[in-house]
């Protein structure tokens, strides 16, 4: 029997409220009279995407099923969607195609001892593995330094295997360690929320939303906004418990280990000559020399 994916609550919202954030004037159509509604209407989006107000209807209430890639394009092009939305619009049609067989949960990967070795090589700069759930998978010795608050939380989950989204919202010393919290948080959020659009049926995704959603009212606030991030990368400042005020550029990487899961390879580093470049040598220095040269720095695949 076939299955797809009922993802059709999220087509829904995340079409409404990207329409809600348009108005006229910015897709160059005239105004006049009263609107009762925040944005665009159905209509003026059919218009803009050259299909008929009762198919685009259609569309925003989750039968997304079968619609052309031109249709889908149109539709994001008329929502200015930027290419993290649009590649969100189309893995969300991508699952709600029929599917041959029941999705079954995704079977994590060990990291091969060639990206430890990787990790390992990088020894100015902190190096980590995440999968597409924010668990941090492998590091090397500065990374683990770097972010000891998140490693010594108890708020991270399964033991020796941290993650970011726990961290970041349930646990107050995240609070402290970023210098800009709510940027962290509607980041994590976001990720999050493409990654749920590329894998709806991953149960272990499910279920880390379903416990963020219920213990934290900060997520569901984020959640509900439907915002997306796929490629990111950036400057982010931390008030580290050792190492002091650090601020660092960081650059995420695809990383190629599973044909069924994704991974990204995220290095932080600080600019030359700077001051937080020498807090960083310091906080490496101290890492070397505590850290067991162990693959203990890998964390078991759940």
């Amino acid at each position: 029997m076939e299955r797809r994916s009922d993802n059709r609550a999220d087509i829904r919202d995340f079409l409404a409220l990207r329409r809600a954030q348009l108005t006229p004037e910015q897709v160059g159509l005239p105004t006049s009279g009263r609107r009762r509604v925040p944005g665009l209407r159905r209509e003026e989006v059919a218009v803009l995407a050259g299909v008929s107000t009762e198919w685009y209807t259609r569309l925003e209430k989750g039968h997304i099923s079968g619609v052309s890639e031109d249709v889908l394009d149109a539709v994001a092009r008329a929502l200015q969607l930027d290419d993290d939305e649009r590649t969100y619009l189309f893995d969300l049609a991508k699952a709600a195609q029929p599917s041959p067989a029941p999705r079954r949960r995704r079977k994590a990967v060990d990291v091969p001892p060639r990206v430890q070795w990787l990790l390992d090589s990088v020894t100015l700069s902190a190096a980590f593995v995440t999968n597409g759930r924010l668990d941090i998978v492998a590091t090397n010795a500065l990374a683990r330094a770097l972010f000891a608050p998140v490693f010594d939380s108890r708020s991270v989950g399964v033991p020796g295997r941290p993650n970011f989204a726990r961290f970041w919202f349930l646990d107050d010393a995240s609070h402290d360690f970023a210098a800009d919290w709510d940027g962290a948080v509607n980041m994590t959020a976001a990720l999050l929320r493409a990654e749920a659009g590329r894998y709806p049926s991953d149960k272990a995704l499910r279920e880390l939303i379903g416990e963020l959603s219920t213990l934290s009212p900060e997520f569901r606030t984020r959640w509900a906004s439907h915002n997306v991030r796929i490629h990111h990368g950036g400057i982010k400042r931390f008030h580290h418990p050792d190492a002091g005020e650090l601020e660092l550029t960081y650059q995420p990487l695809d990383l190629p280990m599973s044909a069924s899961e994704a991974h990204s390879l995220t290095i932080y580093t600080a600019e030359p000559g700077s001051p937080s470049e020498d807090a960083l040598r310091l906080l490496a220095s101290w890492a070397a020399t505590h850290e067991p040269h162990s693959p203990a720095r890998q964390f078991p695949a759940r």
